[in-house]
């Protein structure tokens, strides 16, 4: 290809992309109502008292959610974990790279979605708590069990489901059959962030 048909082709590009961020201006000054605006969610708390288990009876771990709140600075969960296995597991926030317990908003309450999401390495990305209260232990042992309050600030979209991150939990030492050697627990339940 000669310089000048280079810079041609270059220049029609310029021209078609100045087209389209002006056609995406319109819309982004609302001349478009196919767009649905996006608005924080308002001040709320639900009680929830989500309880789900994860692997064989006799060696579960287990992750409750009582409360989700919203405020008007951020968000905070009262939460919880149960190891009923015979294996210690490290909960420090942070332990691998992909793990950090927090918030991740869906856009249905649909399992399916969390499901397909999860297969395809397309999860949301985690609105990771900044505080924990207690704190977390490092390890939770066999049979100990924690129970706190996360939180963070920032908005949240409403309209969205909020569900509940756990991770990652580490095993120490050999982890039971089922369980796997590194958890992240993302809560079967969702709820409705509201306006």
């Amino acid at each position: 290809m000669s310089r000048s048909s280079l810079i041609v082709l270059l220049a029609l590009g310029a021209t078609f992309a100045g087209f389209v961020l002006a056609s995406n201006a319109e819309r982004i000054r609302g001349d478009d109502s196919s767009v649905t605006p996006s608005a924080a969610a308002g001040t709320q708390t639900a009680e929830l008292d989500w309880n789900e288990p994860y692997g064989e009876k006799g060696e579960q771990l287990v992750f409750i959610v009582d409360e989700l709140e919203v405020t008007e600075s951020g968000w905070n969960a009262r939460i919880g974990i149960e190891n009923l296995t015979k294996t210690g597991w490290e909960l420090a926030p942070g332990a691998t790279p992909e793990g950090s317990f927090g918030l991740q908003l869906f856009e249905t309450k649909d399992k399916t979605e969390l499901e397909e999401r999860n297969r395809a390495g397309t999860l949301p990305a985690v609105r990771a708590a900044t505080s924990y209260e207690p704190e977390l232990p490092r390890i939770l042992e066999p049979g100990a069990a924690w129970h706190g309050t996360i939180s963070a600030h920032g908005p949240l979209l409403a309209g969205s489901f909020a569900r509940v991150v756990f991770g990652t939990l580490v095993a120490v030492g050999k982890p039971p059959e089922n369980l796997g050697e590194m958890v992240v627990w993302i809560t079967d339940n969702a709820y409705e962030l509201q306006p």
